[in-house]
């Protein structure tokens, strides 16, 4: 979709919980620094010396990760939908921000936690997504990717929130979402990926983003940019956060169009 394969050698991971990966869903031992270091033993394993690093949404945030821990293995960043795991980015999206723009999903993303327990709605969720009851953890499971699905693009896609909660997705999807945020993905600071952009600066690198990206806001992009004004940020006019998003779909083809020189 993203990239030519009679150019390109494309690598596609399931980072640990996800996808083909097993244990399904699990948090034991899933850390960034885990999934560093994954991502690491397949590029040795498949013997490839240096890679252009893909990534959107968390996606970005590993790739920035993996990118400023290994800057001497990556020749090329392409970066959509930035998303850097800081408490502002958190907190906008799963307690105070974006719920002014839908106020009917955000109710429906209330429903699970008792208002009691509505000030940390966060931490009030993953008590239910790690809970040993599997009708809570699913129910709590379904509402935070609901949330999730119901505000990906800027026109609503039945498709897209149809895969998001399928059970085993959402349960993948909001368990481990829910855990890296509980540990701050697990960085030494906040601001630990702008504060390590030095490391690679001198790496080629596209950021494209949603003007109207609810989910991750324009402003993690543009102080990404602010810190790392060599790599070319491209905001797409009439698009919100996903990938499959006609302006950012274009933009990402053209940046892989692009790297084929690298």
């Amino acid at each position: 979709m993203f990239l030519d394969p009679s150019h390109y050698r494309i690598i596609l991971i399931d980072q640990r919980g996800c996808g083909k990966s097993t244990p399904h869903a699990s948090l034991e031992n899933n850390t960034t620094w885990h999934l560093i270091e994954d991502i690491e033993k397949v590029r040795k394993l498949l013997q490839v010396e240096s890679w252009i690093v893909f990534g959107g949404s968390w996606g970005s945030t590993i790739s920035l990760a993996y990118a400023e821990t290994h800057p001497d293995k990556v020749k090329g960043l392409i970066l959509r939908g930035i998303f850097l795991c800081r408490k502002k980015e958190i907190h906008w999206f799963y307690q105070f921000g974006t719920h002014h723009l839908f106020p009917d999903e955000w109710e429906k993303y209330l429903a699970p936690i008792p208002v009691e327990e509505r000030k940390d709605l966060v931490s009030a969720y993953y008590k239910r997504l790690t809970s040993s009851n599997p009708e809570i953890r699913l129910q709590a499971a379904k509402a935070w990717a609901s949330w999730e699905a119901a505000t990906l693009k800027l026109q609503f896609d039945a498709k897209a929130f149809a895969d998001f909660t399928k059970d085993s997705v959402s349960d993948a999807i909001a368990r481990i979402e829910c855990h890296y945020f509980m540990n701050s993905a697990f960085f030494k600071t906040d601001n630990w990926l702008i504060e390590n952009v030095g490391k690679i600066r001198h790496i080629p690198a596209y950021i494209i983003h949603g003007r109207y990206d609810v989910i991750c806001p324009l402003e993690n992009a543009w102080e990404l940019h602010k810190a790392w004004p060599e790599a070319t940020l491209q905001i797409i006019p009439a698009a919100g956060h996903a990938g499959s998003e006609v302006g950012i779909l274009d933009a990402l083809v053209r940046a892989t169009d692009d790297f084929r020189k690298l």
